[in-house]
């Protein structure tokens, strides 16, 4: 029986054969350079933080770091904005100091960009780099952010491998990027997460992996508990926009967030009749990166996405609308998270999270209780 080497299919469904020999059409679009070892780590690093960890970030740092040491695998279980990056810088140099190497690891392209700065300011002192599609014409570094796509290029190399958002598109439930990630491995990983499914949750147990769970925000604010507003057709447009007018008089950033790229441009259109200063983004809009650095510097004042914004963006202030948030895109875990874009910055740790929808579904009702359980261990 043939059994892939990059995947390790073996469904014959997938199989194909050229020449009279198979090859695995599941992984055939992960080819490329493969990375070679890293012959010059420093065996030194300088962690430079300018803030203090909370007790608990403190607390949960010391736990992975602890457990890493004792070579067991880590799962993050913890609420959106309990600051989970700043959870592995200590394990993070810990590891680099050993000299070994670092991989961290993120579904999408445009969380890779950002939490590749963070590491770069960080750790000074060592080689920091990204790697997703399109960008890869380095592929070693002392610590090496990435997409989980570009994993293939890491046989057996990373002796810690840190995967954050192991819930988000393209990775949840993809079992050949799951494959990559064992396959990069000969140390061990930390898995974070704040929607962690109870089947996997029940299985990391089972294989002896260590839990560590962090149910409030680093500033110890509650998180924002989303408003469902039920208005069918036209009234669904008026309402955002007498919203967005009110936010926007305040000087509040909004993320208006649409299920589809068509909606978020035919959205955009409506509004920018009405209020200037907004842009959109999505995933095959060109400048998609620059329009959402020029919004953090306040050049826009609102923007209309999908989820492309869903995770790993911290903008202080900012306020939140899922537009048709009845879509059945929306689960409960994308819903949580988006609602956790919201009150992320200690002097702002409050603002609106609206679902505006023709009627109440049963993951917005879920999104909405699972923020309240997890407030009421505040």
């Amino acid at each position: 029986m043939f059994i892939c080497d990059i995947c390790k299919n073996h469904d014959e469904k997938y199989i194909g054969y050229k020449n009279g020999e198979p090859y695995c059409r599941k992984c055939i679009s992960f080819q490329g350079r493969q990375a070679q070892e890293n012959n010059s780590k420093s065996f030194k690093s300088k962690l430079n933080l300018s803030y203090r960890l909370s007790k608990d970030q403190y607390r949960a740092s010391f736990q992975i770091a602890s457990a890493i040491g004792k070579k067991q695998n880590v799962l993050v279980s913890a609420v959106c904005g309990a600051g989970k990056t700043e959870l592995t810088y200590k394990v993070i140099h810990q590891s680099l100091i050993l000299g070994k190497q670092v991989g961290f690891a993120i579904p999408r392209r445009d969380v890779v960009i950002e939490i590749f700065q963070r590491l770069k300011y960080v750790f000074p002192l060592n080689k920091v780099i990204a790697v997703y599609g399109g960008h890869h014409q380095i592929l070693e570094g002392e610590i090496i952010v990435l997409t989980t796509h570009q994993l293939f290029r890491y046989e057996n190399y990373f002796d810690l491998l840190i995967v954050d958002e192991t819930d988000a598109f393209p990775f949840a439930g993809d079992e050949v990027l799951m494959n990559l990630l064992k396959r990069s491995l000969k140390g061990e990983y930390v898995m974070m997460s704040a929607t962690v499914e109870k089947n996997y949750l029940n299985n990391f147990q089972k294989e002896g992996g260590c839990l560590i769970s962090l149910d409030q925000r680093y500033h110890g604010h509650p998180l924002p508990v989303p408003q469902i507003k039920e208005k069918i057709g036209l009234l669904k447009y008026f309402f955002l926009l007498r919203k967005l007018k009110e936010y926007v008089q305040k000087q509040q950033p909004v993320f208006i967030f649409t299920p589809t790229i068509f909606l978020c441009e035919e959205l955009f259109n409506f509004l920018n009749k009405w209020v200037k200063g907004g842009n959109y983004v999505h995933s095959k809009r060109e400048n998609r990166s620059q329009i959402i650095s020029d919004f953090r510097l306040n050049k826009y004042s609102f923007l209309v996405t999908t989820s492309v914004l869903e995770r790993g963006v911290t903008i202080k202030n900012l306020q939140v609308v899922v537009f048709e948030s009845d879509h059945p895109i929306y689960n409960k875990a994308t819903l949580v998270q988006i609602a956790g874009r919201v009150g992320r910055k200690i002097d702002a740790p409050s603002g609106d999270v609206l679902f505006i929808a023709n009627k109440t579904t049963k993951f917005m009702k879920e999104a909405v209780n699972e923020i309240n359980t997890k407030n009421k261990s505040l």
